[in-house]
C-alpha cells in the first residue's frame, strides 16, 4: 500500500483546506511540463478556497469555490471534460455536507448543469431533499438559477478517444488507469475531484463531484454522489471525500466508516483512512481518501500509484504532490 501524509494547521488559525484530484496507477516520468500543468490547476483551486476562509467566510462556500474551480477545468474528471458512458454521454455527480448539522445535499445522472457541486448544494440549502437525480435535479437547477449549459459543453475530442479504446478493450475505466492514462497533455484527461475545509469557526466541509467511469453503463452512480460513501462530514469527527471504485466505496461506506472510526474508536484520523483502504483492497478495491479533523489535521492516504492532490492552510501557499512523497510549494495567495 502507498500511503501519504499526516499534517496539522497551524497554532494561530485553524482554516485548513485539503483537496484531491482524482487516484490510479498513473506513472512517473511523463515530462515536467504536464506535471507541471496539473500542479498549477490544483494550486488554483486551492487558492479559490483558502480565499473564502482567509476572509472569514465558512467551509462550505470554501469547498465549494475550490471544486467549482477543478469542475471547471478539462483536465479533471469533473465538469468540462468529464469522461463520457457507453454511448457518449456525460453524465454528472457531486454531493456536498457540513458537519455543524450534518445537512448534505447531492445531484446524481446530470447533463447540464455547469457546477453540479453548486446543484449539490442548493439542494442541501433550498430543498426538503438529499438527493435529486436527472432531469428533476436540472429543472431545479434552473429553478435555482444555476447556470444550465448544453451537454456539449462538457464533451471533449480527448474523452471521446478515450471512450473509443475502452470500448475497444471491453473495459470500464477508473480516474488514473494504467495503460490509458498520462499527464494532461494531448492524451487523456481526467480525476474525479473533491475537497474539505475547516473554517475559523471551528465547522468542517466535504464535498466531491465527477463525471464517474469511462465507458460506465447509463445511469451508473457511483460514490461520490452518495453520502457516506464518497462524501462525509461531522464537526465530532472528520471530514472526508474519496476517490476511486466507486462501487468499494459503496459497499464499505468509506467516508462514514473513517469517521466512525474517528469518532466512537478515537482512531488517529490515518489509521482510520487506512484501515477504511484496506477493507477496499480487501474486496478488490482502490483508491484514495482526504481527511481533515476540527483541530485542522489531516490525513492523504491512498493506495494507488499516484494521487493528485494538495493543501493550504493559514500561510496561503499551496502545496501539491500527484506521486508519492511530500507535498511541494505551487504557488501563494
Amino acid at each position: 500500500m502507498t500511503i501519504h501524509m499526516r499534517g496539522s494547521a497551524g497554532n494561530d488559525s485553524p482554516i485548513r483546506l485539503v483537496i484531491h484530484g482524482g487516484a490510479g496507477s498513473v506513472k512517473s516520468g511523463q515530462g515536467p511540463e504536464r506535471e507541471q500543468a496539473y500542479r498549477e490547476a490544483l494550486a488554483q483551486s486551492l487558492i479559490a478556497g483558502h480565499a473564502v476562509l482567509a476572509a472569514g467566510g465558512n467551509s462550505i462556500d470554501a469547498v465549494i469555490a475550490a471544486i467549482t474551480v477543478m469542475e471547471d477545468c478539462p483536465l479533471f474528471n469533473a465538469g468540462k471534460g468529464a469522461v463520457l458512458t457507453h454511448d457518449g454521454r456525460n453524465e454528472l455527480e457531486a454531493s456536498i455536507m457540513e458537519g455543524a448539522t450534518r445537512a448534505a445535499g447531492a445531484v446524481a445522472g446530470v447533463t447540464t448543469i455547469r457546477n453540479p457541486i453548486r446543484a449539490a448544494h442548493a439542494v442541501m440549502t433550498k430543498s426538503a431533499h438529499v438527493m435529486l437525480i436527472g432531469q428533476g435535479a436540472e429543472i431545479f437547477a434552473a429553478k435555482q438559477d444555476l447556470e444550465i449549459v448544453d451537454s456539449s459543453y462538457f464533451y471533449t475530442r480527448h474523452r471521446w478517444n478515450q471512450l473509443q479504446k475502452a470500448i475497444a478493450k471491453e473495459s470500464i475505466l477508473l480516474d488514473h488507469d494504467a495503460g490509458l492514462d498520462t499527464l494532461p497533455g494531448e492524451d487523456e484527461k481526467r480525476g474525479t475531484v473533491g475537497a474539505v475545509a475547516l473554517d475559523c469557526q471551528g465547522n468542517l466541509a466535504a464535498g466531491t463531484s465527477t463525471g464517474g467511469l469511462t465507458n460506465k453503463h447509463p445511469g451508473r452512480v457511483g460514490d461520490s454522489s452518495i453520502i457516506g460513501a464518497g462524501t462525509y462530514a461531522d464537526n465530532r469527527s472528520v471530514a472526508v471525500s474519496t476517490t476511486g471504485t466507486g462501487e468499494m466505496f459503496i459497499r464499505t461506506a468509506a467516508a462514514f466508516n473513517t469517521a466512525a472510526q474517528v469518532r466512537f474508536l478515537h482512531a488517529p484520523i490515518t489509521a482510520a483512512a487506512d484501515n477504511t483502504l484496506e477493507e477496499i483492497a480487501a474486496i478488490g478495491g482502490d483508491g484514495g481518501l482526504i481527511v481533515l479533523d476540527a483541530d485542522g489535521n489531516y490525513a492523504i492516504r491512498f493506495n494507488t500509484g499516484a494521487m493528485f492532490r494538495g493543501t493550504i492552510g493559514e500561510d496561503g501557499i499551496a502545496r501539491t504532490g500527484i506521486f508519492p512523497g511530500p507535498e511541494t510549494p505551487a504557488l501563494s495567495c
